[in-house]
């Protein structure tokens, strides 16, 4: 069984100790991403939900690219929302962007009522590629 490594962006890792988990896990060829949240550089949420939003995805990119992969890599998403039907539009605006051409990773999108102050937050897996 492969031993799993942590993958944590350099500029988050002072984040991630404080709340003592890794943004993503490797195994064997597999990257489990955890949650990933539209937060400013000292964690708080960015209040514009368009802006949070995008800021997800990119604290999303910054730790596919730490782990040597991309949003093409991607095989599994999940998304959780405050206000589903009201944000549901701008989500998949910000997710056309970053998400190339098919096929396209699975999705799955929940409707919660609490995020830790923040609207949005996206998970994944991805396949690392080359990885052996």
């Amino acid at each position: 069984m492969p031993k799993r490594e942590a993958i944590i962006p350099a500029s988050r890792t002072a984040l991630y100790d404080k709340h003592r988990y890794s943004a993503a896990i490797r195994s064997g060829d597999l990257l489990f991403v955890s949650g990933q949240v539209g937060s400013r550089d000292d964690g708080s949420p960015e209040p514009d939900f368009e802006a949070q939003v995008r800021l997800a995805f990119q604290r999303l990119r910054d730790v596919l690219e730490a782990a040597g992969c991309g949003f093409d890599d991607i095989v599994d998403v999940t998304t959780f929302h405050t206000d589903p039907e009201a944000q549901l539009e701008t989500v998949m605006a910000v997710r056309s962007e970053c998400v190339g051409a098919p096929p396209y990773p699975n999705w799955t999108a929940v409707g919660v009522t609490w995020l830790a102050g923040f609207a949005f937050e996206i998970k994944v897996v991805a396949r690392i590629p080359d990885a052996a």
